[in-house]
């Protein structure tokens, strides 16, 4: 396979990049090389190239205007001329992409072996693989990286809108065949906001950790860069590794050491802000966050506790990550927005705790690895006090160190390469369902298919080998269902209902999964959110689940059989016609009264010219309660939950002596539909 990155902004080279080099040179560009690199190698792929803009200017460095810079045997970083020659900011590329689009359409046309796939950095470079695509047929995937739309949403006085980039953007969700994010955040709130509906076609798949820059004598260097700012290097250090631009909000932690006494007194700010030659040889945005932070410095005067170096090299940004957990101190990024957050995974990997935004994909990776707490990034004082908790709590620090050191490896770029071969190899998927079979197998995910590994195998190995079509059924959202299925090597079915039935995505003729709009307004008419969630909130014992779990059609909440039974009686009282669901002993979904997983799958199966009749149903919990009532055919695994003790096993409905994957084969098989593999024998004797 012959993959295609296509990035144009800041400066693309071999490592060791020089980071904050310009405004535009930061962590897309330690994401793209890495994805490159780490695909050299993988059985599939025998190409790789990463194709950049070519400009000239001497004090940036000769070899950006090298037509071809090798990274690895096999993979190589190709720079394509344009109408400008000079280096472009990325708000000066906008003119200079129709140029570089035709460049790259002349570049693959001269190419004896065209890509397979080409993989978009940023919208500008996706709307040049997109006109690829066009010509030549490949496949786009488009990673945004940064969307606008978030930062006009969060950022503060600085944000800016950008109607062409916006567009771009909206272009690229639309019309890409995969688009490829970092974070569930990313997934499902930033790339949601652009109205698309593109969540079929949006891929949760976590970047690795940065490759760590060691060099000889580079603690003392970095030691040397911060020493003459300080007036007690040996205090802990509060580290900031991020460009100068505004939306970095760099001006909070300033603001966090002049309002926060005690942090002033016990701890040192190190702010790595890119590199500079002085105060004015950048442009207009970066020389206005500097003159910013040294205006809020010398206002608070914090002379001798605040060190902001004019250059540094990549090693020193390893030894300061070092000597900033040697000094007990932490990392923080105070964004107002961050899309992902390389830099938290880079502090993880050197043992230092963070303390992060909020906004975007920081509350991810924290939640993931463990390793700090996260803030609003418009409260500097809140900012200041969790750093100051985490530097004066020996055991906090303690707890969040052991925990970046023994979970960073959650985030692996090998990982993130077999995921996205993975995804390659299954687009296009089947646009369209034969009608030739007359059975549909609706499965559960959680618990029904997953739980047991050796089971979760036998099924894939059964669903590749047969013809029955295969749907699932799940309260997850499409992105969380579709992350689940691939953490456990289970098939991707034809169809996803999710959302505990509110929701249905199918393919369209592009194999992308669009939710399907005629479900929506079938189900959508007299729907209330704002109504259930004041009378939710009179409840006692209720609270509503994370803001990611809350869907279009969904409102979700924890509680007790008992409490879901005082919101359904509320509810109804107050004339909101919905169903209240609840499953797992402590989870409650509130849906419109026409959704659910029954109504879901006989909206699927009448779209095939089927009805419920032909159906069986899988499950193991209270939110399956109705398609096993309703289907033709069900199977009650043999760990279900006492949610389900009151169905009665009868000629149609089936309670498996097996667990999990293995009692849905189990069933399958009683119902004549599969033949029992020889494993499954064997875990039955079991």
């Amino acid at each position: 396979m012959f993959v295609m990155h296509v990035a144009l902004g800041g400066c693309f080279k071999a490592p060791p990049v020089a980071y904050g080099l310009t405004e535009d040179t930061g962590g897309h560009i330690a994401y793209v090389l890495a994805a490159a690199q780490g695909m050299i190698g993988h059985s599939d792929i025998d190409r790789v190239e990463v194709v950049t803009r070519r400009f000239q200017d001497k004090a940036l460095g000769d070899i950006y205007s090298c037509p071809r810079e090798p990274l690895l045997p096999g993979c190589d970083i190709v720079r394509l001329a344009t109408k400008q020659s000079a280096y472009l900011s990325k708000e000066a590329l906008e003119a200079e992409l129709p140029s570089f689009t035709a460049a790259l359409i002349d570049y693959i046309g001269d190419l004896e072996r065209k890509p397979d796939v080409i993989h978009a950095h940023f919208s500008d470079a996706a709307e040049a693989a997109l006109e690829a695509r066009r010509r030549f047929g490949m496949k786009v995937l488009y990673t945004p990286h940064s969307l606008l739309l978030d930062k006009v949403d969060c950022a503060g006085p600085g944000a800016r809108a950008g109607g062409a980039r916006m567009a771009r953007e909206a272009r690229a969700i639309a019309e890409a065949d995969a688009i490829i994010v970092s974070s569930r955040d990313e997934a499902e709130r930033q790339v949601a906001a652009y109205g698309a509906q593109a969540e079929g076609w949006t891929h949760c798949i976590p970047p690795g950790v940065p490759a760590r820059q060691s060099a000889a004598g580079a603690e003392d260097r970095a030691s040397a860069l911060i020493s003459p700012f300080l007036n007690d290097p040996s205090r802990p250090i509060v580290l900031a590794v991020a460009r100068p631009v505004e939306k970095k909000n760099l001006g909070a932690l300033v603001e966090a050491f002049g309002q926060v006494e005690e942090l002033r007194n016990r701890a040192n700010l190190v702010i790595l802000a890119g590199l500079r030659r002085d105060l004015k040889s950048g442009c207009a945005e970066q020389n206005g966050v500097f003159a910013d932070l040294l205006n809020r410095i010398d206002r608070h005067d914090l002379y001798g506790s605040v060190a902001l170096p004019k250059r540094h090299e990549m090693a020193d940004v390893s030894a300061l990550y070092d000597r900033a957990r040697q000094s007990r101190g932490v990392f923080a990024n105070p964004a107002f927005v961050e899309p992902f957050g390389l830099t938290l995974i880079e502090a993880a990997a050197a043992g230092l705790p963070v303390v992060a935004t909020r906004n975007g994909g920081p509350s991810s990776i924290i939640e993931t690895i463990g390793h700090g707490r996260t803030i609003d990034p418009a409260d500097p004082v809140m900012l200041g006090r969790a750093c100051l908790d985490l530097i004066r709590d020996t055991r906090a620090w303690n707890d969040a160190s052991t925990a970046g050191l023994s979970n960073v490896g959650r985030y692996s770029w090998p990982a993130y390469v077999e995921k996205l071969i993975a995804l390659v190899k299954r687009l296009p998927r089947q646009a369209a369902w034969t009608t030739q079979e007359r059975v549909l197998l609706c499965s559960d995910i959680d618990n029904t298919l997953t739980g047991n590994a050796e089971s979760s195998r036998l099924f894939a190995r059964w669903s590749e080998a047969t013809a029955v079509r295969f749907v699932i059924a799940t309260g997850r959202s499409i992105g969380e269902a579709r992350r689940v299925l691939d953490k456990w090597a289970l098939p991707h079915p034809e169809v996803w209902i999710t959302s505990v039935g509110s929701e249905i995505y199918s393919p369209d003729r592009r194999g992308r999964l669009r939710l399907s709009k005629d479900w929506c307004a079938q189900i959508g008419d007299d729907w209330d959110p704002a109504g259930i969630e004041r009378i939710a909130a009179s409840v006692p014992d209720l609270a509503p689940q994370p803001h990611l779990e809350q869907r279009q059609f969904k409102s979700s909440y924890f509680g007790s059989a008992s409490a879901a039974k005082a919101l359904n009686r509320r509810l109804t009282e107050a004339g909101l016609n919905v169903r209240v669901i609840h499953s797992h002993s402590r989870l409650i979904d509130v849906v419109p009264h026409r959704a659910g997983k029954a109504a879901a799958l006989a909206h699927v199966a009448r779209s095939l010219g089927l009805t419920l009749a032909d159906c069986v149903a899988c499950g193991d919990s209270g939110n399956d309660v109705d398609m096993l009532e309703d289907a033709g055919r069900s199977i009650i695994v043999a760990n279900a939950s006492s949610e389900l003790d009151h169905l009665t096993p009868n000629q149609r409905c089936l309670r498996s002596p097996l667990a999990h994957a293995a009692g849905v084969l189990h069933g399958l098989e009683t119902f004549g539909l599969t033949a029992p593999p020889r494993d499954l024998k064997k875990i039955a004797a079991e």
